[in-house]
């Protein structure tokens, strides 16, 4: 199968730089894409610069109609969606699998059309009156990664056209496929220029965030990349929204019933195989229950089914590329060599494809590599530890702060250390659920700017004040 590598003026567009797309439940290539060159990609930001003055003046109730008609292309194109989405990501068709994430981008989509742009009055009054406005930026240039391709391209895009600009989408190498027939869908809706997206050669992604008719650059990956971005986007002074990695932690009280919490903290960490930036990378569980928290975790693990994510059953996938099965393959391994406990899992799979096990890893401690580094996959290090405080000090020595989660009975005690935890969002006997309503984003090396509700939409906005 051979795909266009760009959307672009409304017209799908091939290129000369083909990118090979992976089936990771088999390893085999499941298409090419005719990937653009970086003089595709800068015909695609002067697309989106053409479009930008006519979308920009659209009265607001025309531009949330346009946007609530693509929920609508979404929702009816969503098997298509979900099938292509499957065979290049590998995530499972059922539970939190690629039909959950068609689901959620609808929801988004609704979301971020119906968020208002209000005009804010500071005085109004015999002696002045001044307004602030919400104005939009220009083009914005999305840039998303493999582990949830779709989703994510709606919370980067729907905000920002909402707000008025126009959009360059580059989706991850690794799973082109279903965002490029999302926005070809797309064009049915927003008229010809307002989104775009390219696909390509190495020197695209620099174009875009260097360019300078881009006015903010919308991120989500690792913090290397955000750092490279950053670089790159210094020159013209761009804005930015950077999502970056983190290595979140989920501190487990001593009142907990192991066997209560014994699931939601097996899917708060391996929720999409444990590829999910805001999934419980890293569980300290207190020296009284830690055996039993163990336990209650290796009999749930057992009754997951691990198959390709076309198969009706799967209720987990493989591993969605070579680099990161070969990372989380060497982080376990380093692990059992310094002595950790491998209570499931741990032995790659024979059979072809990138299909990793479900892995429980005991009796491990900060500086082992599976504790200080993001494993980003379907694997989870137990840690014991006597003093909350002491929990707390170790959950907080890291680099990146992205979320945490404190699981206790006692909910006030668990609200107060919550607060404690170093990082953007904190959750209370779960960990990483997320609302289309409420801000998300991270500190310290996780990234700054936020996502979602009005506070994400002025993200995509310049505050333009008035007096009289």
């Amino acid at each position: 199968m051979r795909i266009f590598g760009g959307v672009y003026g409304g017209a799908v567009h091939r290129g000369d730089h083909p990118v090979e797309v992976i089936n990771p439940a088999d390893g085999n290539v499941l298409a090419t894409v005719d990937g653009v060159s970086a003089a595709q990609a800068e015909a695609a930001i002067s697309s989106a610069r053409a479009a930008f003055p006519a979308w920009a003046a659209l009265p607001e109730e025309d531009r949330q109609r346009l946007m609530l008609r693509c929920a609508d292309i979404i929702e009816q194109h969503a098997e298509e969606l979900a099938t292509l989405l499957t065979q290049e990501q590998g995530k499972p068709l059922n539970g939190l699998g690629s039909r959950f994430e068609l689901s959620m981008a609808a929801t988004w989509t609704r979301n971020a059309a119906n968020l208002s742009l209000p005009v804010d009055i500071i005085q109004s009054d015999d002696q002045a009156h001044v307004a602030v406005h919400r104005m939009p930026l220009g083009v914005v240039a999305a840039i998303v990664p493999w582990n949830w391709p779709l989703l994510i391209a709606i919370w980067q895009v729907m905000p920002a056209i909402r707000a008025g600009n126009t959009v360059v989408l580059k989706p991850s190498p690794f799973t082109p496929l279903s965002t490029l027939r999302l926005v070809e869908l797309l064009q049915d809706a927003l008229p010809a220029g307002v989104l775009n997206a390219v696909v390509g050669d190495e020197a695209v992604g620099p174009t875009m965030t260097a360019h300078p008719d881009v006015a903010k650059v919308s991120f989500t990956g690792s913090s290397a990349t955000g750092r490279r971005i950053m670089a790159s986007a210094a020159s013209t002074l761009k804005r930015l929204t950077l999502e970056l990695g983190g290595n979140d932690a989920g501190i487990v009280l001593p009142d907990c019933d192991p066997d209560e919490i014994a699931e939601a903290l097996f899917w708060s960490a391996f929720i999409n195989n444990g590829q999910t930036c805001v999934a419980l990378k890293r569980l300290y569980v207190h020296e009284d229950i830690y055996d039993r928290v163990c336990d209650a975790l290796l009999a749930y693990a057992r009754t997951v089914k691990v198959g390709d994510g076309r198969d009706e059953s799967s209720q987990l996938g493989p591993i969605q590329n070579r680099l990161q099965y070969e990372k989380v393959s060497r982080l376990v391994e380093r692990a059992r060599a310094d002595g950790a406990r491998i209570l499931c899992g741990g032995e790659p799979s024979e059979e072809d494809g990138y299909f990793y096990p479900v892995t429980l890893i005991a009796d491990v401690t900060d500086g082992t590599p599976i504790v200080d580094e993001e494993q980003f996959g379907p694997a989870l290090p137990i840690i014991r530890y006597s003093d909350v405080n002491d929990a707390i000090r170790r959950a907080n020595a890291t680099e990146v702060g992205l979320g945490g989660s404190i699981w206790s009975k006692d909910i006030a005690k668990a609200r107060s250390l919550a607060t404690r935890l170093e990082c953007g969002t904190a959750w209370v006997n779960k960990h990483g659920p997320i609302r289309p309503d409420t801000p998300f984003g991270g500190i310290k090396a996780s990234g700054f700017g936020v996502q979602f509700g009005p506070l994400g939409l002025d993200e995509f906005v310049s505050l333009h004040v008035v007096h009289d």
